[in-house]
């Protein structure tokens, strides 16, 4: 639906050109144009009309998908979403973090539709992986609303990772490309704070003496910038961590007491948080855990219902 949208908005504004072949005098008995101007109009009612119910049934989808997401964050998983020029590999990449099967080819657009898996870190919790459609460069205003409800997962993301093609002689423009799409999306300050994670995918495919230059570049940059292959798979597990350090930067250290007997509670700990100190001590277990702000609420609610049906509370 997304891809019609924005071939009939392209086409809208060209219809005229498509006509020209056909005869375009005064017509007489009231006719006011030749058959051209006739079959312009006709087509243009219908591109209108397809248009209008296409945007009818995008809105819908932009709906699901909402419900989706906020089912996502009940759950929760924070959600870490690929973006990048069209072909640097983002779906590549995918596939080999996640194990997934997503189609990756060497064309333009080869993901239309963001596609999500789970992705083991290396603390032991889970996040989700997103791969998006790939941007290109002067994206039209009308195209980027025809994959707004494709580009709003990557709105919705708790991390994004920039993935760029280091081998492309135009890398460099590639980026400004894909952050001023970001951009246009309302993300303006999360490129300006660094809070991108870029990962320098195809670095298989440059000359072995540039590879040393590039990864001293990286080193230097300004955040979290790593070399990579998605391909050879070099690099990808210094990805993961870093999308691990950056989740949990974002997480609370908490001190808990439980009681030894509270098994349930120990368990809802170790699922959705990282136990990183527990000690035993007088029949009581002594933990301290990194949770995210919504399970540190939600387990401190959770402790508030248990004491509240205590006997003698």
């Amino acid at each position: 639906m997304q891809v019609e949208l924005a071939a009939l908005s392209y086409q809208k504004s060209r219809l005229v050109r498509s006509w020209t072949h056909l005869e375009r005098q005064r017509g007489g008995f009231g006719f006011l144009g030749g058959p051209g101007e006739s079959q312009i109009e006709t087509d243009r009612r219908m591109i209108r009309d397809r248009i209008a119910r296409l945007k009818r049934d995008l809105a819908q989808v932009r709906r699901t998908r909402a419900l989706h997401r906020q089912a996502r964050k009940r759950v929760p998983y924070p959600v870490v979403a690929l973006v990048g020029y069209t072909n640097a590999g983002k779906s590549t990449l995918f596939n080999r973090l996640t194990s997934a099967t997503v189609m990756a080819e060497d064309l333009l657009f080869a993901t239309l539709d963001p596609t999500m898996r789970a992705l083991d870190l290396p603390s032991g919790r889970r996040a989700i992986l997103s791969d998006t459609v790939g941007f290109i460069s002067d994206l039209p205003h009308e195209l980027v609303e025809a994959f707004r409800a494709t580009l709003e997962e990557v709105i919705a993301a708790d991390l994004i990772v920039h993935v760029r093609d280091v081998s492309h002689p135009e890398c460099e423009q590639q980026k400004c490309d894909v952050e001023t799409v970001l951009r246009n999306l309302g993300l303006t300050d999360v490129i300006d704070a660094g809070g991108l994670i870029e990962a320098l995918n195809k670095q298989d495919l440059l000359p072995e003496d540039e590879r040393q230059p590039v990864a001293n570049r990286a080193a230097r940059a300004a955040g979290a910038t790593l070399l990579l292959s998605a391909r050879t798979g070099e690099g990808c597990d210094a990805l993961v961590a870093a999308i691990d350090d950056r989740l949990a930067s974002g997480l609370q250290v908490l001190d808990v007491d439980l009681a030894a007997e509270d098994g349930a509670g120990l368990a809802w700990l170790y699922r959705h948080g990282e136990v990183l100190e527990r000690t035993e001590h007088d029949g009581a277990l002594h933990l301290r855990v990194r949770l995210s702000p919504a399970d540190a609420a939600r387990f401190a609610r959770r402790e508030e219902d248990a004491a509240a049906t205590r006997p003698g509370v």
